[in-house]
This record gives structure tokens, sequence and C-alpha cells, in this order.
């Protein structure tokens, strides 16, 4: 995802943002120009007054000097509406383009899959969210103005002064070139920093956001300190990084104000001996000055504005390394839509291993699911139980091999519609910070408050719901803190049971269960699981007595197969498995 991004493609990427405000741009670089017409037309007021003082003071009427100050007068109120709207719509347009870059990156992560997420800390994608994208409404709004700006001015102000004294002209303007080439040191420096820098505010975003997720563990280890001082660390580092910025910024701004006074003092010892020489008279030497200090002025704002530019271009490189991640599961051409699903399952001769290894974590699977059936899956940890249910719903692609739903490739159907006729219940639940009633409703976002109460009675949660203070408007908190686990997990049935997917994935719902509540909450999967065809990652296997078929996955595939009964009766592993897991359950109840 670090990538190093040329200016001209990341500009290529950012122009076509302002396409919706093609108008608002045009009238604001309109503005733009206007008031950079009031800049130029004063010194050529001024030279006009002091030429006529000292060639010809009777022609110089109260009339003239009158008609040029009204003259004058119009210009700055035009000039005025001219910067109120560049101040106003003009950075309301900046913000709008921020809201649509910022509406895109959020949109693209949600199309990055699960190997993704695996690998990047989430501290890192909030920065590249919000932070690095507060400099591009600044950019966005001043980029053209200022660049448009600094043209008019540079050329007409090289016109008029080419006219005066072309010889003198040509003396300031060959130490432009100088300037550029020795500030662009210190420019890719600072672009370099401003870079760290963000990247050093993600990172501390992450600590932050694992410290305060993790505040409980902390506190229960009594590690207050210890978290103090990583995150000093990384401050620290923080800090080394912004004094390295302001170092080049500070060389940036010194060389500059260099070569301001360096030009200043040409134009004033070389405009004097011009004037002694009678090349240019007082007035044009007047407005020499004015012109002069008009484009140091620009040439200031311009170096003023890199400071910004980099900072925006920096959140626009960020924002593209992003953009520039594909997705690894998108659709099929002429994907097709999964609908009237039975529940027809098969795994034909199915492999994967994840992209960043080679190690094989399935291979051969081939698997006949019945529509209705419960299958059970059991193993040692790491066999690939739950990595062989996330292929159903294309949460991984398979390595080799195909997975069909009713006869179909699943990889030929819409990710969409696929996982909508799929639902999941995790051993890990994820409430999201709200009410209960918005955390069920997920399940189906058009359901009604009815339809919602029903799939909370069904997962037998409705009852503790109706003695929370606010029922079913109660706050759960972050990730749902304020419920115990057992009224999580069936929240979060009640959630499947309103979506009512014909396919199930049941993902150890119940291991991280106290007894009472993995009865309630088992009571609740055998309704929910009634007429579906289930897919049951166990870890207790007295919860799978029941299930049609209990599949044995170890490292080498699927190496047995069959009901309880059957597996039983084989005395292999599963054997060996339930009478340890039956001996720890005469253990814990003996406790």
């Amino acid at each position: 995802m670090e990538k190093q991004h040329k200016n001209t493609s990341l500009i290529r990427r950012f122009v076509p943002y302002y396409k919706k405000y093609k108008w608002i741009l045009a009238l604001d670089l309109f503005c733009a120009s206007l008031t950079t017409v009031c800049e130029l037309v004063l010194p050529l007021i001024i030279r006009f007054i002091t030429d006529k003082a000292i060639n010809d003071m009777a022609s110089l009427t109260v009339e003239v000097i009158l008609s040029l100050g009204l003259f004058y007068v119009i210009l700055r109120l035009i000039d005025g509406v001219a910067n109120y709207y560049m101040a106003d719509i003009g950075h309301v347009m900046g913000a709008k383009i921020e809201t649509d870059m910022r509406h895109d990156l959020f949109s693209h992560l949600q199309k990055l899959s699960y190997s993704f997420y695996s690998n990047t800390k989430i501290g890192q994608l909030m920065s590249r969210i919000t932070t690095d994208l507060f400099d591009v409404t600044e950019f966005a709004h001043h980029c053209p103005e200022e660049f448009l700006i600094a043209g008019i001015k540079i050329s007409v102000a090289f016109v008029i002064l080419g006219n005066i004294n072309i010889w003198l002209t040509l003396v300031i303007f060959s130490a432009l070139p100088i300037m550029l080439l020795t500030t662009g040191y210190f420019r890719i420096r600072m672009r370099k920093a401003f870079k760290r820098s963000r990247v050093q505010t993600g990172e501390i975003n992450a600590q932050v956001e694992d410290n305060l997720l993790g505040i409980r563990v902390v506190k229960s280890f009594a590690n207050e300190a210890i978290e103090e001082e990583k995150f000093d660390v990384g401050n620290g580092i923080f800090l080394d990084i912004k004094k390295d910025t302001y170092r080049y910024m500070a060389g940036f701004q010194t060389t500059t104000r260099l070569f301001d006074g360096l030009m200043y003092s040409l134009v004033v010892v070389g405009g004097s001996l011009f004037m002694i020489n009678g090349t240019i008279s007082p007035g044009d030497f007047m407005a020499y000055l004015l012109y002069v200090a008009t484009l140091l002025t620009s040439i200031r704002r311009i170096v003023e504005f890199s400071e910004q530019f980099q900072r925006g271009m920096t959140g626009i490189e960020r924002f593209a390394e992003i953009m520039d991640e594909p997705p690894e599961i998108t659709n099929a051409p002429g994907a097709k839509e999964l609908t009237n699903v039975k529940g027809d399952i098969r795994f034909e001769g199915v492999g994967f291993h994840y992209s960043d290894g080679n190690n094989e974590v399935l291979s051969n699977i081939d698997l006949e699911v019945s529509p209705g059936q419960n299958i059970a899956i059991v193993g040692p940890s790491g066999s690939g139980k739950t990595t062989l249910c996330h292929l159903i719903p294309r949460f991984y692609d398979v390595s080799s091999g195909r997975i069909l739903i009713d006869g179909q490739d699943i990889k030929n159907l819409t990710i969409h519609s696929l996982r909508t006729q799929i639902g999941v219940v995790q051993q890990d639940v994820y409430l999201f910070s709200g009410t209960i009633h918005e955390n069920i409703i997920y399940g189906r976002p058009d359901a009604s408050r009815e339809d919602v109460i029903l799939a909370a009675t069904q997962a037998g949660a409705h009852d503790f719901i109706m003695q929370l203070p606010k029922q079913y408007d109660t706050y759960v908190g972050e990730r749902g803190v304020k419920l115990s686990g057992g009224q999580k997990q069936r929240i979060s049935i009640a959630r499947v049971f309103l979506k009512n997917p014909p396919i199930l994935i049941l993902d150890e719902a119940t291991s991280a269960l106290d007894n009472e509540s993995e009865r309630i909450v088992q009571t609740s999967l055998e309704k929910l699981t009634k007429g579906r065809t289930t897919f049951t990652i166990a870890h207790r296997l007295t919860t799978i007595r029941n299930a049609d078929i209990i599949l044995v996955l170890t490292e080498e595939g699927i190496v047995e197969q069959g009901s309880h009964e059957e597996l039983i009766k084989s005395e292999g592993i599963y054997y060996d498995l339930y009478q340890m897991y039956q001996d720890l359950d005469e253990l814990n109840e003996d406790y």
C-alpha cells in the first residue's frame, strides 16, 4: 500500500472531482481574475499621477484625481464582492469535494476483502478517512486560484515591467528559476515529512483505539503505566517527525525571504541607476517598485501555498493508496442473482490458501449437503473449520475447485444476492453502538417494529429486553458492553431471525457462554436452524449430537463423516474427541 505517486498522477486523480462543481469553479476563477486586476491597476494609477505631478502639474486637476479615485473605489467594491464569493462559495466547493472523496473512500473500504482488514490497522484507516482529507478542502479551493492569480500577475508584470525597462526586468526574472530550484530541495523533503507525519498519526490512532477497546484488560492487570510508556514512544516519534517538518519549512521560508531581499535590492539599485541615466522616469520607477512588490507578493503567496499544497498532495496520495487497493472478491462479468434458494450445497475439490502464504489451509474438500441438513464441523484448532464456512458467502475465494449452491457456482452469482441468503452467528458477537432495536433491525432494515419484536421473541431475547429501562430503545454501549455475553448472542440471533436466510453458519456460537446462557442460546439456535441448511462449527461436542452429518476436519482434510452414533461406533478421531469433552464436562460439573 505504501507507494510513491508523482504529483502529475495525483493531480489527474483529483481533477475529476471538480466535474460536479465546474460552474462554481469557473465563477471562482473569474472572481480570482477580478481581484488580480484590481491589484494590477493601482501601480498604473500611481505612475500616471507621479509623471503628471513632475512633468505637467497643471493637467493634474481635482476632477482627474477624483475620477481616478472613484474608478479605484469601484474596482475595490468589485474586488470585495469577488473575494467574498471566493471565501464563501469557493471554500464550500472545497468542502464538498472533501466530502465526495471521503464518501468514495468509505465506499471502497466496504468492498475490500477480509484479508485486507486482517493485515491493516483500523487506526490507520481511520486516519486516512478523517485527518488525511482535512487539508483537501483548502487544497481544492486555493490550488486553482493561487496558480491562476500567480500566472496572471507574473505575466502582466513581465509585460509592463518589460515595457518600462527590459534589461532590469530580465535580470529580476532570471532570479526566479534559481529560487525555484533552491526551494525545490526543501519542498521534496517537506512532502516526505508530511507523509511520515500522517503515517505516524495513523499509528497513534491505532494505538489509542487498541488501548481504549482493551481498557478493561489494562485495568485488570494494573498496566496503565506500561500503556502510557508505549504511548509516549509513539508520541515521541511523532514529535521527531514534526521537528524535521518544521526544519524543512524554516529552510524553505528562509530561502524565499533571501531571494525576496535580493530582488528588492536589484530593483532599488538598478532602477535608481537607470533613473539617474534618464532611462526611466520617476513615475516609471514608482510603478516598477509597486509591480515588483506585487510580483514578490505573488511569489510569496505561492511559496506559502507550497506548504498547503504539499499537505493537500500528501492527503490525496494517502487517499489514492487506499483507492488503488483492489478488492479481492468481485462480481464476475454477467453474474446472476441468487433467488429462490433451496439450500443444496456442494464442495467439489475445494482447496484454499491465503494470498500471503503458500501453505494450503484446505485441500481436496468434497462435500454434498442436501437442503435443510444440519452439518456440524469439528476438529483441532487451525484445521480450517471457520475458513471452510467463510468460503460459502465468499468472504474468501477458493484457490481451487468450486462451491455450488442449488447447482450454481457461487463465483457466477452476485456477491450481494449470495450473502443476503446466508446468515452468520459468530462466537465473537459484534453489536453496533446504538439501541437494541437498531441492532436487530440491521438484519433487515425495512422491517417493522412488530417484525423486530417477533424476531427477538423467537431468539429468546424479548423477555430480558422488556426488563431493561428503555426496552428496545436501550443503548447497548460500545460493542454492546452494557449487555452480558448471552444477551448479546441472543440479539445477534434475533438479527438473523429477522433476516430469515435459507442458509446458516453458526461459528462456535455458544462456546464463550456459561452453562445457563448456553442452554438458553442453544434453544434459540435450534429454532433458528429448523428448515434451513446449517453449518455448525462446534467447540462443545455435546451441542451437535443431533446434527444430520458431523465432519471431522484435520490438516489432511475431511477424515471422518457421519452421524453422532455412526462416528461413536467407529471409535475414530471423533470418538476420542467426544470422550475427552465428556470427561471435561463431568469435571466442570464436579466443580
